[in-house]
């Protein structure tokens, strides 16, 4: 059993919330940018702090005057967009707890989530979705108003607060009586099985999480910084970089729609770009396919080539040599800075988490100047609790431990964590709650191990281990990531429980299928279902298995594969909120194709 922890670097104030960083900022800098949002025009229109508050004052009179009381709950469903951020606000002032709520979920999923944590109100963003929750309204008795965003939600409660003449003050004051233990958000969790449990996080779990982070990356946070938020404002993670923003400085823009990101990027212009895995996947391959579409793909090569060997370089003592240095030069000219200006030109750092990032891929982007810190963590620890340090990431790792808390490696390789960003329970669950955090260690069923300097690296998950008909035992997340990190690769998913070997299910990016479609000369008009056998596409899918098992031992490697033509999405259900697989609805809907792997000739031995 290992454990490593760092001394604290930030104290949560006494009496401190939430709302305490919006009223500073508006007495303090009062005309300082604090955010932007996009105009019908495609133009970012600049709001100030003192801008924001009178905003967040007036909705929270709103609130107030339709009767939300201090402790209601309040449920927000709507992509990421800056009446979420000014919404959550005005929650927290009107001394309520937001219930963030995915844009995609089911009926089904609204029901369980709003009635589960007993909302008064919700709050959504299209009729669409006011439709969803009015459909499963007969069974949320707690249930008031529901109002829509693009109805003039925001207007109306505006309007309503000054109607019933509330005044500034009073919602002041009804915002200072939160504490650092007041519960500030029940978050769902995704649920790859079961139904989601819902994280009771309070507001000192927030400011000590970001309090730290503030401290320990402040180049993460430079004065005159912006970041681009396109994570989902329901998950964890895209929240606390909305308020690591209001409490220190950063400009913070929305974007809504993911397929307008690269657009945004390049007006916006950020400094510090935060995503997972895939969004910098797609970033390098897209890249790297406009250069094979422009007949450059070898100069593309021999850049990331020379990014890798840079960025490993600059790892050794000796540092790079004089002739990487001037490749380096040349191809910051050719391709590393079009790399950066596509990112909007002002990206000197991006942090990653949600899964484990290629290697390879972070020492290409560093060599192309854009560090990728990554950093791991959960909903019940409020996001990051292991982070990457700016002055000294370990690429490859998860970095080490905030100093808010500790971590914990148990004998079977479980992480255990404990601080004071973790969560105080799941809600109307204490028997979750208590399996949870016993003896006051947050199990994460996760499994990892630590460096000799504290440095995490997580190996897999304890319910997805796989243990073959052999007895061997296999985390699917080892070569699952590794396979994944190819552009023709979408996703992957190891199986083999109680089977012979270990095999696995494979679907393609339909968007790199397109030029792989082009560079090797199909035709134009092959579909998926056309192409799934197709002996040059096979070669490559094996390629990138290949790769995945060389991280694993002969016993744990993938013998055989099958390439679906499905897509695997979050709106087919077979991906969470947060894109990580739902195993169990993956393993039933393609029950016949596992099958089907066991059934036919035996795996070949490697």
């Amino acid at each position: 059993m290992r454990e490593f922890s760092l001394p604290p670097v930030y104290t949560v104030p006494d009496g401190g919330n939430l709302t305490d960083a919006i009223r500073t900022n508006a007495e303090r800098t009062p005309d300082r940018a604090v955010a932007a949002r996009l105009r019908p025009d495609g133009q970012w229109q600049d709001v100030t702090a003192a801008a924001f508050l009178a905003e967040v004052l007036a909705a929270a009179k709103g609130l107030m005057a339709s009767g939300v009381e201090p402790g209601d709950r309040v449920g927000l469903m709507s992509r990421t967009r800056y009446e979420w951020t000014l919404l959550d606000y005005a929650i927290w002032c009107a001394g309520a707890v937001t219930v963030p709520v995915y844009e995609t979920s089911s009926a089904e999923q609204v029901a369980w989530i709003l009635g589960d944590s007993g909302a008064a109100i919700c709050l959504v963003e299209t009729a669409a979705h006011r439709a969803v929750v009015e459909e499963v309204r007969e069974r949320l008795p707690r249930l008031g108003r529901v109002a829509a965003i693009d109805e003039g939600a925001v207007a109306e409660l505006a309007a309503a607060g000054e109607l019933a003449g509330t005044t500034d003050a009073a919602v002041l004051e009804r915002a200072s009586l939160a504490g650092p233990d007041t519960l500030a958000t029940i978050v769902y969790t995704s649920g790859t099985t079961g139904r989601p449990k819902g994280c009771e996080l309070t507001h000192g779990n927030f400011l000590a999480e970001l309090g730290t982070v503030i401290e320990v990356a402040g180049p993460l946070f430079a004065p005159g910084g912006s970041l681009l938020l396109f994570l989902p404002l329901a998950h964890v993670l895209g929240r606390i970089l909305q308020i690591a923003c209001m409490m220190d400085g950063l400009k913070l823009g929305h974007c809504p729609d993911a397929k307008e990101l690269q657009a945004q990027l390049a007006t916006f212009r950020p400094t510090l770009v935060i995503g997972v895995p895939r969004v910098f996947e797609k970033v390098y391959y897209g890249a790297r396919a406009k250069a094979e579409a422009e007949g450059k793909g070898r100069i593309f090569r021999a850049a990331a080539d020379t990014a890798i060997a840079f960025s490993r370089a600059r790892d050794d003592d000796r540092g790079p040599g004089l002739g990487l240095r001037l490749r380096h030069k040349l191809f910051d000219k050719l391709v590393f800075g079009r790399l950066r200006e596509a990112m909007g030109g002002r990206v000197r750092h991006a942090i990653s988490g949600g899964a484990p990032l290629a290697e390879e891929l972070a020492h290409f982007f560093r060599g192309a100047g854009v560090t990728i810190l990554e950093g791991y963590g959960l909903t019940e620890t409020c996001a990051a609790i292991v982070l990457n340090p700016v002055d000294a990431p370990k690429l490859g790792t998860v970095g080490r431990v905030l100093p808010c808390a500790r971590i914990r490696i148990a004998e079977d390789g479980e992480i255990l964590l404990a601080g004071e960003n973790v969560f105080r329970g799941y809600r109307g669950n204490p028997e979750a709650t208590a399996e949870a955090l016993a003896d006051g260690w947050f199990r994460t069923g996760d499994l990892g191990r630590l460096d000799e300097d504290g440095y995490l690296s997580v190996t897999g998950r304890k319910k997805e281990l796989i243990v073959t008909a052999g007895g061997k035992n296999v985390a699917p997340a080892v070569i699952e990531d590794r396979v994944r990190a190819h552009p023709l690769i979408a996703e992957c998913m190891v199986v083999g429980d109680q089977r012979p070997f270990v095999a696995a299910l494979v679907t393609l990016d339909r968007e790199y299928l397109a030029t792989w479609r082009t560079a090797h000369r199909k035709p134009a008009q092959a579909e998926v279902s056309d192409l799934v056998r197709d002996p040059e596409l096979l070669a490559e899918v094996q390629a990138a298995v290949d790769d995945g098992n060389k991280a694993v031992s002969r016993a744990e490697a993938v013998k055989k594969f099958r390439v679906l033509t499905a897509e695997w999405t979050e709106e087919s259900g077979h991906l969470t909120p947060s894109l990580k697989l739902r195993r169990a609805v993956v393993a039933r809907e393609f029950a016949a194709e596992i099958e089907e792997l066991y059934r036919a000739a035996p795996a070949a031995r490697r």
